[in-house]
């Protein structure tokens, strides 16, 4: 690892590092939740995201985004979109080892949150067609075509050209859900979808209409809401027809986005799109719902990554500075900011992992409940949390955390977008309202277990007490206060995770600082014993 100083007191770049050996939680993790056997893949996972030539890769494909192309035809005009050389081995990384599709084949769902986790510390854009990829799998798996997809979907090998699947060894699919007159309100879609003939026993459309954020453009397919006969129904776009043809979906624009720059977002024109139904006529938001559970949850992870690597930056940066005449981590107020950062980032870890471990054991009704009420509250919570700690992160660095020859600008400008992202923190927020007043069972199961596991501590006692006389007031008036009611649940769940797997000193500190009375700033709580709460969190 790569941890000397250079002159003048400055701090050279983290290289040559194992990710996943500096993380003492994250290995805790895969072996409190049943996925030891997955140790090795993730120790080798760790040490290549960690290598100088990946974190050139992450840098280089964010320096040099996806270019729009205009290709001229003999009788009409096409675009494409050309990558930087990096985008595409950081893609075919996260498919060699099955990031994509595996875990729905193996149950594995723990071993590939941890690979994605790993990965997004070195490079969140390439996660986005990964994502989209793996969630579209339990929408599309009933579908009675969904065999001709398989040898292709399962593969893992990257394959990036641009051609039939016939002619491909791998695939990738995107999402087209955004129209500019609708963004969450997705049932104001105007794209129209029309009966056009047959393809495998199954009835075919033609899509007309117009997307706003169209994901990962380049893919062998996309999924499409789309108004038929009136009600809204969901599409399966493959970029190529049967016939060999390029589909009609005319791509417009890149979008030039803050963040996320080594992907690419489209505006696309349907027109004619040669479409298959996915789940039944008028019930696309049924559709959809398959794959927002595991989507939300890649917004967690993709969050918890960002902030486990500002994390490690910042706590990096402080045992190397000098400032004042000691190291920077010895400075008592600093003590504090890291070791809240460090609270922050395990307890973000800790439930990212268990949720991936309810889709593992998702028959059983704590798992359901977890993934239907903890995720939205938790892709409102460790999103948004992300934001204000990688920037707090930034402020440890000083005025070299502003300067782009360093990782800490483009991690606060990946932050918002799992925020943004498949669902707003209001979203959620109401989701998780609707979830705990439309499902009284899986609301009742989560409840008992908070109060079980919050009855060894006395603060946890009074927090869980607080929210449970809080949901009974009326509908509209818990819409006032949905943000003061998922921000306690989800608080309450990092905190019972934590006092059931991590060391008690940890989940002592996290109680303490986030449910004793006081602002939640970082670093105005005092910790007893702050240098064994940052000796655990990175180890070098």
């Amino acid at each position: 690892m790569r941890h000397e100083q250079i002159s003048d007191n400055q701090v050279t770049g983290l290289c040559n590092y194992n990710i996943f050996d500096s993380d003492p939680a994250l290995k805790e993790a895969l072996r409190s939740l049943g996925a030891s056997w997955a140790l090795e893949d993730c120790q080798e996972y760790g040490a290549l995201m960690g290598s100088a030539p990946l974190l050139q890769h992450a840098v280089n494909a964010n320096k040099h985004p996806p270019q729009l192309r205009m290709l001229k035809q003999a009788d009409h005009q096409t675009a494409t979109i050309s990558f930087h050389d990096s985008w595409h081995e950081l893609l075919r990384n996260l498919f060699q080892q099955g990031v994509h599709a595996d875990a729905w084949q193996s149950n594995a769902h723990v071993r590939r949150a941890a690979l994605f986790y790993l990965h997004g510390q070195t490079e969140a854009g390439s996660l986005c067609p990964v994502t989209m990829t793996f969630a579209s799998i339990p929408a599309l798996k009933y579908e009675s075509w969904f065999e001709m997809l398989v040898p292709h979907l399962y593969s893992r090998e990257y394959d990036a050209s641009d051609q039939p699947l016939e002619g491909k060894k791998g695939m990738m699919i995107g999402m087209g859900m955004t129209e500019k007159q609708g963004g969450s309100d997705v049932r104001a879609n105007t794209t129209i979808a029309e009966p056009s003939g047959q393809f495998a026993h199954t009835q075919t459309y033609r899509l007309n209409g117009h997307k706003w954020f169209f994901s990962s453009p380049l893919s062998d397919a996309h999924l499409v809401l789309a108004q038929s006969k009136g009600e809204l129904s969901c599409f399966y776009v493959p970029r190529w027809c049967p016939d060999g043809q390029l589909n009609g979906v005319q791509i417009q624009a890149l979008k030039d986005k803050m963040g996320n720059r080594s992907n690419a977002s489209a505006e696309v024109l349907l027109q004619n799109a040669w479409a298959l139904p996915v789940g039944e006529p008028g019930r696309g938001i049924q559709a959809i719902i398959k794959m927002v559970a595991q989507t939300r949850l890649d917004c967690v992870l993709g969050s918890a990554a960002l902030l486990r690597q500002a994390v490690v930056q910042a706590v990096y940066h402080a045992r190397h500075r000098r400032v004042f005449g000691k190291r920077l981590v010895e400075q008592p107020l600093m003590q504090m900011v890291l070791c809240d950062l460090v609270l922050e980032s395990e307890a973000a870890m800790w439930l990212s992992m268990v949720l991936a471990h309810a889709m593992e054991n998702r028959h059983s009704d704590l798992s359901r409940a977890y993934a239907r009420i903890v995720t939205p509250a938790a892709k409102f919570w460790v999103c948004k949390r992300a934001v204000e700690t990688v920037a707090e992160c930034m402020e440890v660095w000083g005025g070299n955390g502003y300067v782009e020859d360093g990782p800490m600008p483009r991690l606060l400008r990946e932050a918002p977008v799992n925020s943004i992202w498949e669902g707003s923190g209001n979203v959620m927020c109401l989701d998780v309202l609707r979830a705990l007043r439309n499902e009284p069972e899986l609301t009742e199961i989560l409840l008992g277990n908070l109060s079980a596991e919050a009855g060894m501590h006395a603060l946890l006692s009074q927090a869980i007490n607080t929210l449970k006389m809080r949901l009974r007031h009326d509908a509209h008036e818990l819409e006032y206060g949905a943000r003061q009611v998922v921000q306690e649940l989800i608080l309450l769940a990092q905190a019972t995770l934590m006092c059931h797997y991590a060391p008690s000193y940890v989940a002592d500190a996290f109680i303490q600082s986030r449910f004793s009375p006081g602002g939640r700033i970082v670093g105005a709580h005092v910790y007893a014993d702050p240098q064994e709460i940052l000796k655990r969190a990175v180890v070098f």
